[in-house]
């Protein structure tokens, strides 16, 4: 018997739809920027679920950094959630930066049917490796995908993606200025609160827009 997957809900009042929002490779599921835009979203009348994959689990109860479990996997246990769904709600998946590109992964590959994928800094190639790309799937997601990127990250700047072409180019939102964790410089005169509210705003209108279609 496959082992239950511990989710944290954060649930909306009177929900349009629900997400299923992955963490990146560095923090879990508990870290600020998780927190802050489930909690965002479910305001908004998104109902959001929050998970660690295995070893982010397991770093927390040794009290360890660990590095990430490899791609099948993450998926594996991405898939596990979402087969503990019970809800009819519209379903949307994503993530920040890991998390997003394993969600673009499985939308290829689910049967679970998905109405959108978003990713929160999406790493379209390791920093400093720009000609090792991430985006031989993006051909293959049936469903709307929208990225949140901000507009210098180093896993892939804005400068750097407007000169690719894609199989199937993704919606874009740019956070001004913003870090691979979306956060601006100081001198930008934009702060990391109205990145991520632009995010969250981003994300809701592409959601809405789906539903409402």
């Amino acid at each position: 018997m496959t082992e239950t997957v511990a989710i944290q809900w954060f649930d909306a009042k009177s929900p349009i739809a629900q997400f299923v929002f992955a963490h990146g490779a560095g923090a879990g599921s508990d870290s600020d920027f998780m927190q802050d835009m489930a909690k965002k979203l479910s305001l908004a009348g998104i109902n959001v679920a929050l998970f660690d994959f295995e070893y982010m689990e397991t770093a927390k109860a040794q009290n360890k950094k660990r590095p990430p479990d490899r791609a099948p996997k993450l998926l594996s246990r991405y898939a596990q959630v979402l087969s503990q769904l019970d809800s009819d709600l519209p379903l949307f998946i994503g993530g920040k930066s890991m998390g997003g590109r394993m969600a673009s992964m499985l939308a290829c590959e689910t049967q679970v049917p998905v109405c959108g994928v978003i990713a929160y800094g999406y790493p379209f190639h390791p920093p400093g490796k720009p000609e090792k790309l991430r985006i031989e799937h993006f051909g293959d997601i049936s469903c709307p995908f929208l990225v949140l990127q901000g507009e210098r990250d180093t896993f892939g700047t804005k400068s750097e993606i407007s000169d690719l072409s894609f199989d199937k180019t993704p919606q874009f939102v740019w956070l001004p200025d913003g870090d691979h964790s979306l956060k601006p410089r100081k001198a930008s005169g934009v702060t990391e609160q109205q990145n991520r509210q632009t995010a969250a705003d981003g994300t809701i209108q592409f959601i809405q827009g789906i539903c409402n279609g």
